[in-house]
């Protein structure tokens, strides 16, 4: 994708990687629109990037979704990339009360919610380029977050298969792979020993400037890459 000059929105773009993202492409010189459904997470973003657009939505909603579809087309009728960047990660056992219901609000945002943008977005004449945040988790998974997992590699299969559906209507698709970051993803604390976000931006944005779709980072390459031996030996150091 050009990497200038577009108009971008990026769903959980108020934090973490969404917000990483949304810093580097609006120095790049584009215009960038953020939603999330905390109003408080917005403005904070908004006052450190004074440009940015927010729009507060619960992608967990279908009206929500809808909504932000219908006001897009109204007001932003030239938007061209549609990040899905928004996720939950759950850590839980299967013996936990809430089980259930954490792994249903887990499949809502992470599946039902970029699938159904995916298929809104799609309609904008526009539309050039989605872009979808998977994980490295979506090719050995780490038991203590088994929903999560199960979730990332759904988008990774989903992912694939989009882009071969939508080589003819010349809609790009990109997958971005992060492994672990230092990001507030499962609780504050979780991932502070990992690398940050601005590091991950600055080499995808360098695989997008060199024409790839499939742009991983750290040991999410390995993963990306790995024989089902390397995949065994990764679960069996990631899950002792």
């Amino acid at each position: 994708m050009k990497l200038t000059k577009n108009k971008i929105l990026i769903t959980g773009g108020a934090t973490g990687i969404g917000f990483g993202l949304a810093e580097r492409f609006i120095r790049e010189n584009n215009t960038v629109i953020i939603c999330g459904r905390r109003a408080s997470a917005l403005k904070e973003a908004a006052e450190k990037l004074p440009s940015v657009i927010t729009k507060v939505c619960d992608l967990a909603v279908e009206a929500d979704r809808i909504e932000l579809y219908n006001w897009v087309a109204e007001h932003h009728a030239d938007l061209n990339v549609l990040v899905n960047n928004a996720g939950i990660q759950n850590w839980m056992n299967m013996s936990d009360n809430d089980f259930y219901e954490k792994a249903g609000a887990e499949i809502t945002t992470n599946i039902l919610a970029p699938l159904h943008l995916t298929k809104l977005f799609s309609q904008l004449n526009s539309l050039d380029t989605i872009i979808n945040v998977t994980s490295g988790l979506a090719f050995v998974p780490l038991a203590a977050v088994p929903v999560y997992c199960g979730t990332k590699a759904f988008m990774r299969s989903f992912t694939l298969s989009l882009r071969h559906s939508l080589k003819a209507s010349n809609i790009e698709v990109i997958e971005m792979i992060p492994p672990a970051l230092n990001t507030e993803l499962g609780g504050k604390g979780l991932h502070d020993a990992y690398p940050s976000v601005s590091d991950f931006v600055d080499s995808v944005f360098e695989q997008m400037g060199e024409g790839k779709t499939e742009l991983t980072f750290g040991t999410s390459t390995d993963r990306a890459e790995a024989n089902n031996e390397t995949i065994a030996a990764y679960f069996k150091r990631m899950n002792p």
